[in-house]
């Protein structure tokens, strides 16, 4: 039997799907996007931002007028970081890659049918891709760290996902074809490590790992950017064998933790 429907559950969507949206980017969203990718109606988006304002979920900025996120976020961040130590756990390994390989380096989670980045650290090398921040959203398959995850899912989760590519690649499908994503997972599954040569940026390659909780799921990905010469060649494997080493490192932190 079908549950019946949840009473206010498409409001409680509509806002979950207006504070993902705005934070994506710590600079927010302005109205005419937030509009444009919820698909709701100007006055709809412009009372649940007010309702969400008026809780300290929202603000917003007055020089640029976006939409950003509001305190209450950063004090539930606050307390949700207590049972999900992330940062404690992740940034020396983040740390020890950026200075190691000189690239940026990057944490990320998988949400449902995404990742998310959550932690970042600069490398020193002068030229860096700006593809890759905290807050931002790709879908499985997509990126490095998406491909490193997808590529250990189970095979009925791959091919769930690959059934319906172009609608869940959405604005990546073009370069992300499904035929180039099987191949990429394959390669991923063979050598330990994803490989995105360009794909999301022209001349943007990034590289990544995945990282597995107590059951063994790929939950979370270690991943660098940069330069496409960076990642070429016998530096492509060195940089492969240090994201699995660290990979592995998170994997047994974070399996005494759950």
């Amino acid at each position: 039997m079908t549950p019946p429907p949840v009473q206010g559950a498409q409001v409680v969507s509509r806002v979950a799907s207006l504070l993902r949206i705005v934070g994506r980017r710590p600079e927010g969203s302005p109205l005419v996007e937030l509009v444009r990718e919820t698909g709701l109606t100007r006055p709809t988006v412009h009372r649940l931002l007010s309702s969400l304002a008026a809780e300290g979920l929202l603000d917003q900025d007055p020089l640029s007028g976006n939409w950003v996120l509001g305190p209450e976020i950063l004090l539930m961040g606050s307390v949700a970081s207590a049972r999900f130590p992330l940062e404690d756990i992740a940034r020396p390994s983040l740390r020890r890659l950026a200075e190691e390989t000189g690239e940026s380096a990057f944490f990320s989670i998988r949400r449902g049918a995404e990742t998310v980045c959550l932690l970042r650290e600069e490398g020193s090398f002068p030229v860096r891709s700006f593809v890759l921040h905290e807050g931002v959203r790709f879908p499985l398959g997509v990126a490095s760290a998406g491909t490193a995850i997808m590529a250990f899912l189970p095979e009925a989760e791959q091919e769930e996902l690959l059934a319906g590519w172009a609608a869940h690649a959405g604005d990546f499908a073009a370069a992300h074809t499904e035929p180039l994503v099987r191949e990429n997972l394959a390669k991923t599954r063979q050598a330990g490590y994803s490989v995105n040569p360009g794909l999301v940026l022209e001349g943007s390659w990034g590289m990544g790992a995945a990282v597995f909780d107590q059951r063994g799921r790929p939950a979370w990905a270690l991943s660098l950017t940069g330069i496409e010469p960076r990642f070429k060649g016998e530096r492509q494997e060195m940089l492969g064998r240090l994201l699995m080493d660290e990979a592995h490192r998170i994997s047994t932190l974070l399996q005494g933790t759950t």
